[in-house]
């Protein structure tokens, strides 16, 4: 069901918008979209970041590692969902993993920004994009799954944002986040990328709870490399300076060791092992109620 993002109502048209206040979904860089005064400027992600990230992410071991996390919770926890939603879809590295691994389901990128929509509509040509605020979403029981990758940290209304998830998605139905983790790696890394907050997993928890999900699957990532993190972190605190989604650029080999790590720690992670800290989280959320 379609609803209104500027004043909530019910079942409305794409084409004819909203008749109780008169709002109409604009079409902004050739894309549908629902907040249409944030498409090319808002705070809540660099926008110049989009070029470097839709060059690096593939030669990057932290995003492949997380795609392989995402991919098994989705098939581990919801094998037969038929429709899906990515909330903050950036270019489109992740979406195009889970249409190539679930192919059959119906899945929707959304972005507030149309320039990372743009790249995104590079590696997704057959899927529907469209622009929208997290913190309005135009529907209610749509999807059996939503997703968000590193997300609702740039959001300040993250407990907002939550209540519009769980109103997206179908009764039953559920949801995949991860979030960056621990206010002790807080860096400049963190400012660059305009996040509002690291999540301790207490927050986290009691946030998703308060929205009514219930927390099927939770877990650290990014633990065995927590002290290279750590460190990382703490030298770019003493030069107060960052590349970066360029920081992203790794020495090949490099690359390949730290992939080899993680490929250890997605082991432990899918035979249950505890990882109670980590540079980022993982839950994975049923809804709760009607």
């Amino acid at each position: 069901m379609l609803l209104c993002p500027s004043c909530s109502a019910k079942n409305i048209h794409v084409k004819n918008g909203c008749s109780k206040c008169g709002f109409v979904p604009a079409q902004v860089d050739d894309f549908l979209a629902w907040a249409p005064e944030l498409a090319r400027q808002n705070d809540g992600f660099p926008q110049n970041s989009f070029e470097g990230l839709a060059r690096l992410e593939a030669k990057s071991f932290w995003f492949r590692a997380r795609n392989t996390i995402v991919l098994w919770a989705l098939h581990k926890y919801f094998p037969r969902f038929q429709s899906l939603l990515e909330v903050g879809c950036g270019t489109g590295f992740v979406l195009q993993d889970i249409t190539r691994a679930f192919p059959n389901a119906k899945v929707v990128g959304s972005e507030i920004y149309t320039t990372g929509l743009a790249f995104a509509r590079q590696r997704l040509p057959n899927v529907e994009l469209v622009q929208m605020d997290a913190r309005k979403l135009p529907y209610e029981a749509e999807f059996d799954v939503l997703a968000a990758f590193d997300v609702i940290e740039h959001i300040f209304e993250d407990e907002l944002v939550l209540q519009n998830f769980h109103r997206a998605i179908k009764p039953g139905g559920g949801c995949v986040i991860t979030v960056p983790q621990h206010m002790w790696l807080w860096s400049p890394v963190d400012e660059v990328a305009c996040h509002q907050r690291r999540y301790s997993a207490t927050e986290l928890h009691t946030k998703v709870e308060a929205a009514g999900f219930r927390i099927v699957r939770s877990t650290s990532f990014v633990a065995l490399l927590l002290p290279l993190m750590l460190a990382s972190r703490l030298a770019a605190r003493s030069s107060a300076h960052t590349d970066g989604s360029e920081g992203l650029a790794l020495n090949p080999l490099l690359d390949r060791t730290l992939s080899a790590i993680m490929r250890i720690e997605f082991l432990l992670i899918k035979i249950g092992v505890p990882l109670p800290i980590g540079g980022s989280r993982l839950v994975v959320l049923q809804r709760i109620g009607n």
